[in-house]
Parts: C-alpha cells; structure tokens; sequence
C-alpha cells in the first residue's frame, strides 16, 4: 500500500511538474511574439449582413490610409508610433467615413491589449494569446471580428494570391527571430515536435484566456461564441 501510495503522488507530481512547465514554456512563447507584432482587431456593430460589410468598408479604408507609412517602417516600435501619433485622425475619418454611408454608429479608436483568437494569415499561423492591436469598435460592437497583423505588414496581402507578401513574411522571421519555426504551417507540418511545440501554447493560451473572461465577464467576439456553444453543448 505505502509502495502504491508513493507512485500515486509521484505520478500526481510528475503531472504537475509538467503541466506547470508547459504554462511557462506558453505564456513566454506567446509574450516573447506579441512583443514583436502590432495586431488589428475591428469589431463590427452586429452580425447583419449589412453591418458585416460595413465592418469591412471600415477596415479597408483604415488599411488604404494607414499604407504608405505603414509599409515603410521596419521596427514594431515605429509601428506603435506611427499609430500613436494617428489615434485621434484614424477615429475621426471612421466615423465621418460611417455617417457619409448613411450609419449613426459612433466609432471609437484605441491601441491596447486585446485578446486573439488562432488565425491563419496564408501560410503562417499565430497562437491565440494578447497582443497590442489597433483597435476599431463600431456601435455596439458585439458582431464578429475581423483580425489581421500591422507589423509585420500581413494585412497587406499579395491580392493575386490572398497571401503576405514576401516582404511582410521575412519582417516576420526578423522579429519573431526563432519563435518564427511556430508559425509557419510548412515547418509544423514537416516536423512533428515543432507541431507539438505550437499545441502546448495554443492549449495554454485558451485555457487561461478562456478563465479570465469568465470572472471578468468580458463578452466579446470570438471568445463569447465559443464558450456559449460550449455551454449549450
């Protein structure tokens, strides 16, 4: 009995050792990118089909504004500054640009942390977690979201094949650096400790995201559809 005792909490601390370790190993993988990446993150007033397409009337024009600066710069701080220095414009050309298309929805503007879901941007792939985003919140913003990355320049896509451009995926592996082998869907798909690798933090990211807008009540997005199919579920 003693002998089973003892290779039952052996086997209970073994579990937590690794449980705890694979956390560390996550949210310091996920850290470490979102140190390296300005996101956008634009919240449509609802799911109607016609504040859907207003939603993404909204990004574009963003996107087209933002460009010539944008696809000049070559650091995430640069990045940061620019959208700094541009808050106040972005928010008011959105909203003149809502009202000239007969909406009286108020758009607000802010650069702040905002939690993402796992996206696929071509043929690379980023792990959910917080990361620094333009925010856009148009009316209500309770509709689903539309999710891309500033820097590198990933919004801008090769329009001939939906993908980032060459450019914007090499930015991509300069700062990323070595965390880039886990977000390429190539190398994951070739190497299965890489794959395993990407798992851990996208298991991690979700479950503690996942507790944290339950006590926080955060009803947002991608996050609230989930967890109310899972309740219904």
């Amino acid at each position: 009995m003693k002998i089973y005792i003892r290779s039952v909490l052996c086997g209970l601390l073994l579990i937590f050792v690794v449980g705890w370790a694979t956390k560390v190993y996550s949210e310091n993988t996920q850290s470490a990118l979102a140190q390296s990446v300005v996101r956008f993150h634009v919240l449509a007033n609802s799911d109607s089909i016609v504040d859907q397409a207003l939603k993404m009337k909204v990004k574009d024009e963003v996107l087209a504004s933002l460009q010539p600066e944008l696809s000049a710069s070559r650091s995430v701080e640069e990045t940061r500054m620019i959208l700094q220095s541009k808050l106040q414009d972005i928010e008011t050309d959105a909203n003149a640009f809502v009202q000239s298309s007969g909406y009286d929805y108020p758009v607000t503007v802010s650069l702040a942390n905002s939690f993402f879901p796992t996206k696929t941007y071509g043929d690379v792939t980023f792990f959910p977690g917080e990361y620094e985003a333009l925010r856009i919140v148009i009316g209500e913003g309770v509709g689903q979201n539309w999710w891309c990355v500033m820097f590198p320049p990933l919004c801008y896509v090769d329009v001939t094949k939906g993908y980032a451009t060459e450019e914007g995926k090499q930015q991509l592996r300069d700062a990323a650096d070595e965390g880039y082998v886990l977000l390429s869907n190539e190398i994951r798909e070739s190497n299965v400790t890489v794959n395993v690798r990407f798992k851990v933090v996208e298991f991690w990211q979700n479950r503690l995201h996942r507790n944290r807008f339950n006590n926080e009540q955060e009803m947002d997005g991608f996050i609230v559809r989930q967890l109310e199919t899972n309740e219904r579920q």
